[in-house]
Order: C-alpha cells, then sequence, then structure tokens
C-alpha cells in the first residue's frame, strides 16, 4: 500500500451520480483544492467505513498518535479546543487592496465577497459559498449571491467600477496612452444563446463563445471590461469599448494602442472620424509591399534597431486613405522567427516524407500522390 504524508491533506467525501460516496485525499495550497488520491468508492457504510480508515492510514501513516486516554480528567479538560480557522492574512491583503483601488464604494460587501473569492479561487457561483468558508469568511447565501448579481446590472455597478479604476490609474497625472486587447471565453455548451455564439476560435473549437474586450493603461492595469456575442469580429469591438471609455470619462485626446487584429481600413477610419489617434500593430507579411521603394534603393540590409518610415494606401473609393507606416527591425526578433520559422518547415518535411502523422499542424494540407 502506497504511503501518503504531508501537510494539507484531508480526506473528502463526494457523493457521485450513482449514488455511491467517493473517497478521495486532497490537498489544499493557497486556497487551491486538488486531489492526491481516489480511494474508492462505497455503496454501502461498511464499505465506507473501511474506505475511510485506508485514508485515514495513508495520511497518517508513521505519524505517532497522542494518547488522551492517559491523561487525567483535568489535563484533558485543559487542551484548547481548536474552534474554526481563518486565512487573514490573504483575505487582509484583498481587502486593502480591493479598498485602496476605491472599488468598496461600489457595491455590497456580498459584492467584494464575490469578487475578492474569485480571485482566490475560480468557481461557480455556488461553490463561492465554499471558497469563503475555507477562507474563515461569512459567507451569504445562494439566494443573497444571485441578488446582487441582479441588483449589480440593474444599478450599473459596471460603470461606477470603471470610473473608480479610471481616478485610480489618473491620480498622479493625466492618461495619454491606453492599449486595447480582445479575447475570447469558450463554454462547454451544446446550445448557443444571446451571447454565446460559435465563431472565430484561435483554439480552433467549435463551443459556443464570447468575446472580451480590455482597454488598459501602459501598465496594464485594466479601464473597461465588455463583453461581445461569440460570432462578432473582433475589429468591430474596439469602437464601442472607446466611446463607452469616452462616454464615462469625457476623454478622447488618447491614443489607442492595439494589434494587428484590429487592422483594418474600416476601423481606422471609424476610429479617425470619432477623433481617437492609434498606433495599430501591421503584420510582418507586409513588409515586402511597404518597403518594396526602401528594397530599390538601398537593399534589404537593415542595422539592428533600424527604422524606416513609409506610406500605406488603405481601403477603396472615397474611404481611401494614406496611413504612415513605421518598421522597426530587431535583430533578436528575426533570429527568433526565423527560428520559429524552420521548425514549421521541418514539420511539414516530417509529414511528407511519413516520419510524422498530419494531425493539427497549420499550413500543412495533403495533397493525392501525382504518380
Amino acid at each position: 500500500m502506497s504511503t501518503i504524508v504531508g501537510v494539507g491533506l484531508f480526506v473528502r467525501k463526494v457523493r457521485t451520480a450513482s449514488g455511491a460516496t467517493a473517497v478521495q485525499i486532497v490537498s489544499k495550497e493557497r486556497g487551491v483544492r486538488r486531489i492526491v488520491e481516489h480511494i474508492g468508492s462505497a455503496h454501502t457504510d461498511d464499505e465506507l467505513a473501511a474506505l475511510l480508515e485506508v485514508a485515514d492510514t495513508k495520511i497518517h501513516a508513521g505519524q505517532l498518535a497522542f494518547d488522551l486516554n492517559s491523561l487525567s480528567p483535568a489535563k484533558v479538560s485543559s487542551i484548547p479546543e481548536v474552534a474554526g480557522s481563518q486565512s487573514r492574512v490573504l483575505w487582509e491583503v484583498l481587502d486593502n487592496a480591493y479598498r485602496d483601488l476605491g472599488f468598496d464604494q461600489v457595491g455590497t460587501e456580498t459584492f467584494k465577497q464575490l469578487v475578492l473569492a474569485r480571485i482566490v479561487e475560480p468557481t461557480s457561483k455556488a461553490d463561492t459559498i465554499r471558497v469563503l468558508a475555507d477562507l474563515g469568511v461569512r459567507s451569504p447565501s445562494l439566494r443573497t449571491i444571485w441578488r446582487t448579481l441582479n441588483r449589480s446590472i440593474a444599478e450599473d455597478w459596471r460603470s461606477q467600477l470603471a470610473a473608480a479604476a479610471f481616478a485610480h490609474v489618473t491620480a498622479d497625472g493625466a492618461l495619454s496612452i491606453v492599449m486595447y486587447d480582445v479575447t475570447t471565453l469558450y463554454f462547454e455548451a451544446e446550445n448557443e444563446d444571446r451571447l454565446r455564439k460559435v465563431g472565430m476560435s484561435k483554439e480552433r473549437r467549435v463551443d459556443p463563445q464570447i468575446l472580451i474586450g480590455l482597454l488598459v493603461d501602459p501598465t496594464g492595469f485594466p479601464l473597461e471590461v465588455h463583453a461581445f456575442a461569440g460570432n462578432r469580429g473582433e475589429t468591430t469591438t474596439l469602437l464601442p469599448v472607446l466611446n463607452g471609455f469616452r462616454e464615462r470619462h469625457g476623454r478622447a485626446d488618447v491614443v489607442v494602442v492595439a494589434d494587428a487584429g484590429m487592422l483594418s481600413a474600416a476601423n481606422l477610419n471609424a476610429l479617425e472620424e470619432a477623433g481617437f489617434d492609434f498606433i495599430v500593430g501591421s503584420r510582418t507579411g507586409s513588409a515586402p509591399s511597404d518597403l518594396a521603394d526602401h528594397y530599390d534603393r538601398v537593399g534589404n540590409f537593415f542595422a539592428d534597431g533600424a527604422t524606416v518610415e513609409t506610406t500605406r494606401e488603405m481601403g477603396t473609393g472615397q474611404a481611401k486613405r494614406t496611413r504612415r507606416v513605421v518598421w522597426h527591425y530587431s535583430r533578436a526578433r528575426e533570429r527568433r522567427d526565423n527560428i520559429t520559422l524552420n521548425k514549421q518547415i521541418e514539420r511539414a518535411q516530417d509529414i511528407a516524407e511519413g516520419r510524422r502523422p498530419p494531425k493539427k499542424d497549420r499550413f500543412v494540407s495533403s495533397a493525392p500522390d501525382p504518380a
């Protein structure tokens, strides 16, 4: 029989879908639970008692028991009893940070508990009650949690939290640059709804998903968080987020920094017409056309750290505009890109020559043998 010895281990009983009771040895570190060993599943009280004894033996193997029976009644009564525990330092650090950001002026105590508990252990709203109990914090009922969430929408606590975040960022001076990016969150759900939709997935998933747009300051501190339907184009999310930011704070004199995913002629035209300046990343695949004149004049040699400015025509018809493009050369970046490219070529060659089965390799397709 294997032996497990460690601090923070305990035995957990879990009711299974078949009606049996599973016995597990579980560890807990920094509020996160992990199953160390599954002892077995019991269908009767006798089986459960046996499994619990096995689990207890594994945890306390080699440890000497403190014989209370040898003590006098007076000494036994003087042994202190643990009435409860609390992760006081962790909770106080989170609570102080929440207050320093000014978030304590928004919402209720229950809302704060939901936010902080999710930082400790992201889980369901119902299981948040268990997380708070593990932290030694008196938790609200599930009914109170649902009422709090409904109230947060009705009273638009999101806008109030955004205002507090903005006040924190601008406490030492005005904000001149904001950065924007988009990510996707998928759900293991069979059916779509008005928000969770099947859309373009960077992980090639076909599960319903949502888009999350995040606006941050130059240090990465969040200013605005917005959710969009999963089948929406990423480029169409930028302007609504910036307009919401301007309406909330009356600010349009900021430079928006975004990656190449936001690079579309229509998107950039809309930003200009809305009064926003921007810096948008460009894909390296555009370099040959952007730098054609430079190559003709001086060749393709670049000193490390060199910068070349050029222009690019974007859009069609009346929407066509000339944009300034700045290219910066980094020798270290080229070296890294070449390593990545060579690995992709090696994988493709291995597949073509039968040394590697084709699975989910990008940019590799199979064609029938011409012979």
